[in-house]
């Protein structure tokens, strides 16, 4: 993808899949939760699965979903302690720091925009040290709306200075690209890999990347941006 950097301004990434490897929250929710219910209450793994999932599906889209503290007193389990018993599978994209620094370089404002909640940011700051590379993280749960809603965009510029016509959003959901682009935010970019474990897909609808490497001019037109 091609990109005339001297046209953006701020840069807004989220973070589950688009700067970190979902597979780890895939393999927790999917995986490690039904497990640890499936032993707390004596029943199949199958089982666990089939009342788990109805009840993921039933919050998607809500900041529920991304709340460890509504899912610890929904499920009966320590969600933040279980997590950090599979934090080794934490994991940072290839070419994110690089892009990060690549930014940085160039006097872009970088922010950090999750529906993560607090807790599970804490945890990942921790253990990629990605934090320092960014001028502001922003949870969902700070300004009460999920990222899918399009009133979100609205809220987080009460927090964040930007100009939708100069900014870029970086995401790997389709959902909250659409929200933004209602808001206006002009340059939009859908991350196809957002797991080492699935094979990517691009989308039809926004310019898709698998790395954000795509998204660094070649070294002869980085003049362009001094």
């Amino acid at each position: 993808m091609k990109l005339d950097w001297n046209d953006i301004d701020t840069v807004l990434l989220d973070m589950d899949g688009t700067l970190l490897d979902r597979h780890f929250d895939d393999h927790f929710w999917l995986e490690h939760v039904p497990k640890r219910y499936a032993a707390r209450h004596n029943i199949s793994l199958g089982e666990a699965k089939e009342q788990l999932y109805r009840l993921f599906r039933s919050q998607e889209n809500t900041l529920n979903w991304t709340d460890l503290d509504y899912w610890t007193e929904r499920l009966g389990l320590d969600i933040p302690l279980l997590k950090r018993e599979i934090d080794h599978l934490i994991a940072v994209h290839p070419f994110v720091v690089e892009f990060l620094l690549f930014l940085k370089r160039h006097g872009k404002g970088v922010y950090l925009v999750t529906n993560a909640h607090g807790k599970t940011l804490s945890l990942k700051m921790q253990k990629t040290r990605l934090g320092p590379y960014f001028d502001g993280i922003v949870s969902a749960h700070d300004l009460g709306l999920p990222k899918e809603e399009t009133a979100f965009w609205g809220r987080l510029q009460a927090h964040i200075p930007f100009g939708p016509a100069r900014t870029l959003l970086g995401e790997d959901s389709e959902t909250n690209l659409d929200s933004a682009a209602s808001f206006g935010i002009n340059y939009l970019v859908y991350v196809s890999r957002f797991s080492s474990r699935v094979t990517p897909a691009a989308s039809p609808r926004f310019t898709s990347i698998h790395y954000f490497s795509q998204l660094i001019p070649a070294e002869g037109e980085w003049e362009l941006l001094l």
